[in-house]
Protein backbone atom coordinates (compact mmCIF):
# COMPACT_ATOMS: atom_id res chain seq x y z
CA UNK A 1 0.00 0.00 0.00
CA UNK A 2 1.40 3.39 -1.05
CA UNK A 3 0.92 6.47 1.08
CA UNK A 4 0.22 9.87 -0.50
CA UNK A 5 3.61 11.08 0.75
CA UNK A 6 5.41 8.17 -0.90
CA UNK A 7 3.56 8.81 -4.16
CA UNK A 8 4.53 12.49 -4.10
CA UNK A 9 8.15 11.60 -3.31
CA UNK A 10 8.22 9.16 -6.25
CA UNK A 11 6.70 11.80 -8.52
CA UNK A 12 9.22 14.40 -7.38
CA UNK A 13 12.23 12.16 -7.91
CA UNK A 14 11.05 11.63 -11.50
CA UNK A 15 11.15 15.41 -12.02
CA UNK A 16 14.56 16.43 -13.48
CA UNK A 17 14.34 19.91 -11.94
CA UNK A 18 13.70 18.47 -8.47
CA UNK A 19 16.57 16.01 -8.95
CA UNK A 20 18.89 18.85 -9.93
CA UNK A 21 17.87 20.90 -6.89
CA UNK A 22 18.30 17.89 -4.62
CA UNK A 23 21.78 17.15 -5.96
CA UNK A 24 22.85 20.77 -5.60
CA UNK A 25 21.46 20.86 -2.06
CA UNK A 26 23.52 17.77 -1.20
CA UNK A 27 26.61 19.37 -2.75
CA UNK A 28 26.21 22.50 -0.62
CA UNK A 29 25.63 20.35 2.46
CA UNK A 30 28.88 18.49 1.81
CA UNK A 31 30.77 21.76 1.42
CA UNK A 32 29.29 23.02 4.69
CA UNK A 33 30.32 19.81 6.43
CA UNK A 34 33.92 20.38 5.34
CA UNK A 35 33.85 23.90 6.73
CA UNK A 36 32.23 22.95 10.02
CA UNK A 37 34.81 20.21 10.54
CA UNK A 38 37.47 22.89 10.92
CA UNK A 39 38.31 24.17 14.39
CA UNK A 40 38.82 27.71 13.17
CA UNK A 41 37.37 29.51 10.16
CA UNK A 42 39.06 32.43 8.50
CA UNK A 43 36.99 35.49 7.68
CA UNK A 44 36.71 34.28 4.09
CA UNK A 45 35.58 30.82 5.23
CA UNK A 46 32.98 32.38 7.52
CA UNK A 47 31.61 34.34 4.56
CA UNK A 48 31.58 31.17 2.47
CA UNK A 49 29.73 29.31 5.24
CA UNK A 50 27.06 32.01 5.34
CA UNK A 51 26.79 32.03 1.53
CA UNK A 52 26.41 28.24 1.39
CA UNK A 53 23.75 28.24 4.10
CA UNK A 54 21.72 30.82 2.18
CA UNK A 55 22.07 28.94 -1.10
CA UNK A 56 21.10 25.67 0.58
CA UNK A 57 18.05 27.28 2.16
CA UNK A 58 16.99 28.79 -1.17
CA UNK A 59 17.19 25.36 -2.80
CA UNK A 60 15.18 23.83 0.03
CA UNK A 61 12.48 26.47 -0.51
CA UNK A 62 12.41 25.73 -4.25
CA UNK A 63 12.15 22.00 -3.54
CA UNK A 64 9.30 22.65 -1.11
CA UNK A 65 7.44 24.68 -3.76
CA UNK A 66 7.79 21.81 -6.25
CA UNK A 67 6.57 19.36 -3.60
CA UNK A 68 3.58 21.57 -2.85
CA UNK A 69 2.71 21.77 -6.53
CA UNK A 70 3.04 18.00 -6.87
CA UNK A 71 0.82 17.49 -3.84
CA UNK A 72 -1.92 19.73 -5.14
CA UNK A 73 -1.83 18.34 -8.67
Amino acid sequence: MSTPTAAIRTQLMANPEYQRLSEQHAHYAAQLEQLTAKHYLTDQEQLEETRLKKLKLRLKDEMAMLAQKAGSA
